[in-house]
C-alpha cells in the first residue's frame, strides 16, 4: 500500500506491475494488475471497494489530474 500516486508508481515499477489504483474507500494507493478486484475481507465477506485504476507508465501528476478530472466529471460515483 502506499500513500500517494508516485509511491504506487514506485512499488508498481519495483514490482513490474502494469497499473496503480487509488482505492477509495480505503483511502489507499496500490500496484496493481489489470482486472484485480480490489477490496477486503470484513467478517468472511469480500466486498469490492471503489478504485481508479490507470497505467503505471503515467507521471503522478498525470494520474493526479486524471482522477481529479474523473472526480469532477462523476460527483455521485
Amino acid at each position: 500500500m502506499a500513500i500517494s500516486w508516485g509511491e504506487a508508481k514506485e512499488y508498481a515499477h519495483f514490482e513490474g506491475l502494469l497499473q496503480v489504483c487509488h482505492d477509495c474507500d480505503a483511502d489507499v494507493y496500490r500496484a496493481c494488475k489489470p482486472g484485480e478486484t480490489q477490496g477486503s475481507f470484513k467478517e468472511g465477506i469480500f466486498p469490492g471497494h471503489r478504485c481508479i485504476c490507470m497505467p503505471s507508465d503515467l507521471s503522478p501528476e498525470d494520474l493526479k489530474a486524471k482522477e481529479k478530472k474523473f472526480l469532477q466529471d462523476n460527483p455521485d460515483w
